[in-house]
């Protein structure tokens, strides 16, 4: 019963809306006026908005030239605070942030990264170890000494 009344429905609406290319006239009517009223509403609103604005302007210009002395480094204050506090928040998210990983990293429950660090600090220490043995060896040669045995 749903499947005939739903293609039927659905058929009216489109025979409604497309198959009737005369709509009435008051129909139109109807549209236009509620196109012009609309507009012409916005178009208003929008004019005394400019108007506010710009009585505000007029009112407030002197006003800020008068407190500037006042008003430019209290601007510059609230900045700079505002700046000291969401850096300091910042640096301290970071720090935590830092100090988790740490912990999970010396706990050993392998945080993201530990891959690249481990293979960064091996690269670390075998590239120290080369250059102690050429240190080795280059003070060997000038000196003519025994080979200094390392534990």
């Amino acid at each position: 019963m749903a499947e005939h009344y739903q293609p039927h429905h659905q058929s009216q609406l489109y025979q409604s809306q497309h198959h009737n290319p005369q709509q009435p006239r008051s129909h139109l009517v109807v549209k236009t006026a509620t196109a012009v009223t609309a507009g012409g509403s916005f178009l208003l609103l929008s004019g005394l908005t400019l108007v506010g604005t710009v009585i505000a302007l007029a009112i407030a210009t002197p006003l800020f030239v008068i407190f500037s002395p006042v008003l430019v480094p209290a601007v510059i204050t609230v900045g700079l605070l505002t700046m000291g506090f969401l850096a300091s928040g910042g640096f301290g998210v970071a720090a935590i942030t830092v100090l988790s990983w740490i912990y999970r990293y010396v706990t050993g429950k392998h945080p993201p990264g530990t891959d690249q660090l481990d293979y960064a600090r091996n690269k670390l220490t075998a590239k120290a170890r080369e250059m102690k043995d050429k240190v080795d060896q280059y003070g060997q040669q000038h000196t003519g000494s025994e080979p200094h045995q390392s534990p």
